[in-house]
């Protein structure tokens, strides 16, 4: 049986705002990671232009960079989805007042992971080239 709305603590406007924030921050990590990556997978294209105009005999191809430039991109497109995934879940809890204590944010450490095993990736690329 459920307990009655009486006995559940409102959800406050700060708390509804605060997710909000919380849900645009996540937004702009997502439009920055798409934005970064579209860069990255197009800098092996100024850099094969960059060795065409300096007359070197065979260009060096940079599929690496396109690779990870849609590593990034795909990336971000996750975190707009896993953000509004949790971000239409947080606040139907906050509406039936059930929001309780939050582990840490498995989206968080998951795309924190991912970005040091991408900046170890470049790193080995950028010392062995």
């Amino acid at each position: 049986m459920e307990t009655p709305a009486v006995n559940k603590p409102a959800a406050e406007l700060r708390d509804y705002l605060a997710e909000e924030r919380t849900f645009l921050a996540w937004i702009r990590t997502g439009l920055t990671l798409m934005g970064f990556g579209f860069v990255v997978a197009r800098f092996g294209l100024y850099l094969e232009l960059m060795q065409l105009t300096r007359g070197t005999a065979v260009p060096q191809s940079h599929v690496f960079s396109r690779w990870v430039g849609t590593a990034f991109v795909v990336t971000g497109v996750a975190v707009h989805l896993l953000s509004l995934r949790r971000h239409v879940r947080l606040v139907a809890q906050l509406n039936e007042g059930r929001l309780a204590a939050q582990p840490a944010s498995k989206l968080a450490v998951v795309l924190a992971v991912f970005l040091a095993l991408i900046g170890v990736a470049i790193a080995l690329y950028v010392s062995l080239t």
